[in-house]
């Protein structure tokens, strides 16, 4: 379910489905759900005795005015406080292991999930709401869960153990004692929906406002260039007031429960005095049973407000567990078949014993194309590339370039047709054996925190430091790297931002090298690049790119020139194709571009002297 249909979870009722689905990521730890069960129906029962041993002192002790029994009461009430201790201490820990586990669960199947989820997931869900989820929600939930399950049984124990107890000594007053319970109910009923809307509505204006910070940290410069603070303060306030105001209505909601069920047990209490009082006046029943029935009363209403807490928690918690299993549950629109995961694996664990070596041809085979229910961007494109040729991709934003390489790596998959990868359509073997073959530098290089070394080597973690530096040398990294503080031990900070962008490039250009990759694929890789780092990556292109099926989205043409073949698209279609001198010489589409961009360059550069 994609974030834009979160609004159908703020008008839906309990679902028990939601319920049977999160309990079976529990069920595995069993053990300890067993364990912590049987401590708190341990000490319920020890709960239930208390007033009992109070009554047998009653009548023992203090009514035979004799202290002849006192040491076996002592004794009792030592052991009692013991067998309390120790089923607390059970319980606390089974719980924290519970919580503990479950929330590792949840955030690994939400995790992997996200690297089974293609690209078009990523286009229509902000990055604040997969974090809300990864984060808030799956630690309330694992919260929640743990130490409610096992507030709750103590609860039930304790308040049906106080019901048999009751209606045993005295039936008469334990109906009238229990008499308030339907009002309880209807009580219950009606807060409960109350307070499940207004958490699900707080759960959604928290996942925006996490969306908005999100959008606000990675466009911190855009922010202050266009003098956009006062805009977003706007959209920051609008959004805390709204969750502020379905806060306060739970709260409200919330705060008036707790009294509610306080005043239904002082009724019961008074019932119990009046009624109670004029039994013993009568001589039908002993001050003892008063005294167990007064005593009960305050025991039976404390786990019902502790179940009215724990109610409201789990409303909470139904919110978020809804919004976790969405995306635990999201269907992936690209995956392998059950038969090609049997053969060469899944996204994560690889069968590379049966991985057949890529050469290198592709071939679009009347490929049509669109982005979900939009415009097509491809209409009956063919393509065939033999193995080790390079194709460079020019033409306007919009025309296609992108989406051509993102079917070549299968971020996106075909409308309609086929893309072949040596002879085979290349759904007929894994996502992961496609991808271990590709290459691929981004426009706008994206660095992991950690050091140089280290995002190098994720090109291949096998790779020796000899392998790396060789592989820096060649995109001529080497050099800057060697004169930073400490050489390949680096730290790039988060998303490289202690780097300049040039010299991210040349870092992950270097680890698309170290790869080793056979299908090649450069997205405008020179274009945010000074002339000098250009030169460096263009001479870097031409030792690496032979041999190897390679495709480059080209921004700067003169970085293209000595491709095989340049294709010229328009509008998804390819209206020229050919050589650089072919194109030259054609005049037309493509030597407009060009000839524009080069006098441009030369404006460029006697204005910088």
């Amino acid at each position: 379910m994609a974030y834009y249909e979160e609004e159908e979870y703020s008008n839906s009722k309990f679902d028990l489905v939601v319920w049977k689905k999160i309990f079976s990521f529990i069920w595995p730890y069993k053990k300890h759900i067993i364990i912590g069960l049987l401590a708190v129906t341990a000490l319920a029962i020890t709960d239930i005795l208390y007033p009992l041993m109070n009554v047998y002192a009653i009548k023992e002790l203090i009514e035979a005015n004799s202290l002849e029994k006192l040491p076996i009461f002592i004794m009792f009430y030592a052991f009692f406080i013991l067998l309390t201790a120790s089923m607390v201490y059970v319980f606390i820990m089974q719980a924290g292991q519970i919580q503990r586990k479950l929330s590792y669960t949840l955030r690994e199947k939400a995790f992997k999930r996200l690297h089974e989820l293609p690209f078009s997931y990523y286009d229509k869900t902000p990055v604040g709401w997969i974090m809300a989820r990864m984060t808030s929600d799956s630690r309330n939930l694992s919260e929640i869960l743990s130490w409610g399950l096992i507030d709750l049984t103590w609860g039930l124990f304790m308040m049906i153990g106080i019901t048999v107890v009751m209606f045993i000594v005295n039936v008469k007053l334990a109906l009238i004692v229990l008499s308030v319970l339907p009002v309880l109910i209807v009580v219950s009923i009606y807060f409960r929906k109350k307070i499940l809307y207004a958490y699900r509505k707080i759960r959604k204006e928290n996942s925006k406002i996490t969306g908005l910070f999100n959008e606000g940290i990675m466009g911190a410069k855009t922010t202050k260039t266009l003098v956009l603070e006062e805009e977003n303060f706007k959209d920051f306030d609008r959004l805390t007031s709204t969750m502020k105001r379905h806060s306060i209505r739970a709260g409200i909601f919330a705060g008036l429960y707790f009294p509610t069920i306080l005043f239904i047990a002082s009724v019961a209490t008074g019932l119990a005095y009046y009624y109670g009082g004029l039994a013993v006046l009568e001589g039908v029943i002993e001050y003892a049973v008063l005294y167990l029935f007064l005593a009960y009363i305050g025991q039976f209403f404390e786990p019902v407000m502790q179940l009215a807490n724990i109610l409201a928690r789990f409303q909470q918690a139904q919110a978020s567990a809804e919004r976790l299993l969405s995306l635990i549950e999201q269907d992936a629109e690209i995956s392998d078949s059950p038969e090609i995961v049997e053969k060469y694996g899944d996204h994560i664990n690889f069968k590379k014993e049966n991985w057949e070596e890529l050469v290198g041809n592709v071939k679009f085979d009347d490929v049509t194309f669109k982005y979900n229910k939009g415009e097509e961007v491809l209409k009956n494109f063919s393509l065939d590339v033999k193995a080790g040729e390079s194709i460079a991709l020019v033409g306007q934003t919009g025309a296609g370039k992108s989406t051509i390489v993102n079917l070549i790596c299968r971020f996106y998959e075909p409308t309609t047709g086929k893309i072949l990868i040596d002879g085979r359509d290349y759904k007929e073997r894994s996502i992961g054996w496609l991808h271990d073959n590709l290459g691929y530098v981004l426009q706008s290089p994206h660095l992991f925190s950690g050091s140089i070394l280290d995002n190098i080597r994720y090109g291949n973690p096998e790779a020796s430091l000899e392998q790396i530096i060789e592989a820096a040398k060649l995109v001529e990294a080497h050099e800057f790297i060697i004169k930073s503080k400490d050489g390949y031990d680096t730290e790039v900070g988060e998303g490289g931002a202690k780097l300049s962008v040039g010299e991210k490039q040349l870092i992950s250009f270097a680890r698309a090298l170290i790869a080793n990759p056979k299908i090649l694929i450069l997205d405008e890789a020179t274009s945010s690049v000074d002339t000098k780092t250009e030169r460096s990556i263009q001479r870097a292109i031409e030792i690496v790119l032979k041999g190897r099926t390679s495709f480059v989205i080209a921004h700067r043409l003169s970085t293209i020139t000595s491709s095989n073949r340049i294709l010229v698209l328009e509008d998804g279609k390819v209206i020229e194709s050919g050589t650089h001198s072919e194109l030259i010489a054609l005049e037309n589409k493509y030597y407009k571009l060009y000839t524009n961009q080069f006098k441009s360059k030369v404006v460029e550069e006697s204005k910088n002297g």
